[in-house]
């Protein structure tokens, strides 16, 4: 990749878990009612269908990682858990009292945080709350994210006993000067020895989860970081630019000098290096950081276009209506989006008294959900078309002006009424998206609120 189109293209952007992006929700738009209203519509359109997704968020993780940008508490106090899961399954509850019918729950997803703080035996009592009241969708897939030094065979076992076929562990790096500066210390031994109980569970897809970018990272730790991951063939890999925002995350990410971090052109060198390492290992590119065998369904979803992002990151499949339960959690109707509680006490005590704890939201506009599907499909399938009158809104040749000098630049092809992104400019695709962007667009930021987007 040429350095002076890093150099150029490098600024700040969003990452498109969703359009419109949180900084420009209009919260005056969303009620409890209108929520409410939109999760019914959508769960009466796909439930039958599709079914639906579950994001379940358990924030707890016994130390404090400070490369971390994840919603989540820090304590070594395991009695939080109990009242953590009661509150969460008075949220289920208090979701499927709307509903006619039963939930058929497709995707299902415990992130963090840390899923892996709470007990094996907390978690299935988590989970066969859930699931009790709630039919298996064909083609499910149900997974999890795991620290490798808390994760044992009992919640490898237990978790595969309720269904779970995805796990998901968080390695970042190898390196001992890079693991001290983040706390994140954890050994290959560690990493290998989970990933092999997965394997021999059962787990029909384990990922691992590497960071570049992070402090004092250097190519030679990054080279010898995918060698050694190499070792274990994980079916997926995702491959996350390190994202330095401390101004919104607080003093997690102060825990080290921006001087520490991998400048520009070496950064876009690690990620260099670190695709052509995957590819060369049989790994294909799915979208934005992800990589995965062929053998693999998101790689399957790709081919066949059905590939989905959300607030969950990239799914195998789509489904209109994500129900995101826990503090902080994001919940997705399709037609709106609702964020609970940020903080436990707000959550549990609005949750428990059998209330939805949602504390902010978008209701989306009829352009909002053309633009969006367009964005979907560049970080999807890295194309998107508006041949039909219905894709097209009123400034969409002023989006495409905008891009022209992208096209210059090879980043993009439009031809007709379709755009595509070349395999080469990948990397440059929140960029494309950025162009989309109708309210990013009308209202820039004036302080930086995004991460850089190379």
């Amino acid at each position: 990749m040429h350095d002076n189109l890093i150099q150029k293209y490098n600024i700040p952007g969003p990452r498109y878990t969703s359009y419109p992006t949180v900084p420009y929700w209009d919260e005056t738009s969303i009620s409890p009612i209108i929520w409410k209203d939109t999760a019914v519509r959508a769960f009466e359109e796909s439930n039958s269908d599709e079914g639906i997704s579950v994001y379940i968020h358990l924030p707890y993780c016994e130390s404090l990682c400070t490369f971390c940008g994840c919603h989540k508490r820090i304590t070594k106090r395991h009695s939080v858990e109990v009242p953590y899961i009661e509150a969460v399954l008075n949220e289920w509850k208090s979701y499927r009292e709307l509903f006619d019918t039963t939930p058929r729950i497709k995707e299902l997803h415990l992130g963090g945080g840390t899923p892996t703080f709470f007990s094996p035996d907390h978690l299935q009592r988590l989970l066969e709350g859930i699931l009790e009241h709630a039919e298996v969708a064909e083609g499910n897939e149900y997974g999890f994210e795991a620290h490798p030094n808390s994760t044992t065979r009992q919640h490898l076992e237990t978790l595969y006993e309720l269904g779970f076929r995805r796990c998901s562990f968080g390695v970042q790096d190898y390196d001992p000067l890079v693991q001290k500066t983040i706390n994140r210390i954890q050994s290959f031994a560690q990493v290998r020895q989970v990933t092999e109980w997965a394997r021999e569970t059962g787990y029909t897809s384990v990922s691992h989860d590497l960071i570049f970018g992070l402090p004092h990272q250097t190519l030679e730790n990054v080279i010898d970081t995918i060698n050694k991951t190499n070792q274990l063939v994980p079916d997926r890999l995702a491959f996350y630019s390190y994202a330095h925002v401390p101004w919104i995350k607080g003093t997690g990410q102060r825990g080290f000098s921006e001087a520490d971090l991998p400048k520009n052109e070496t950064k876009r060198a690690l990620y260099e290096a670190g695709k052509k390492m995957f590819s060369e290992l049989g790994y294909e590119e799915i979208g934005m950081d992800h990589f995965a065998l062929k053998s693999d369904s998101l790689y399957q979803s790709l081919v066949s276009k059905r590939l989905h992002r959300n607030f969950m990151g990239y799914m195998a499949s789509k489904t209109r209506l994500m129900i995101g339960l826990g503090m902080s959690s994001i919940s997705d109707s399709w037609y709106a989006f609702a964020q609970n509680e940020k903080t436990v006490p707000e959550y549990e005590n609005r949750a428990n008294q059998g209330e939805l704890p949602v504390f902010r939201g978008h209701l989306l506009t009829a352009e909002d959900r053309i633009v969006r599907q367009h964005i979907l499909n560049i970080m999807c399938q890295f194309e998107t078309s508006w041949e039909d009158q219905a894709e097209r809104f009123p400034e969409l040749q002023e989006c495409l002006l905008k891009l022209a000098e992208m096209e210059a630049d090879g980043l993009v092809e439009v031809t007709g009424d379709r755009l595509v992104v070349p395999e080469h400019a990948r990397p440059f695709v929140r960029n494309i998206c950025m162009a989309f962007d109708l309210r990013l667009l009308r209202n820039a930021p004036d302080t930086r609120i995004f991460s850089m987007t190379i």
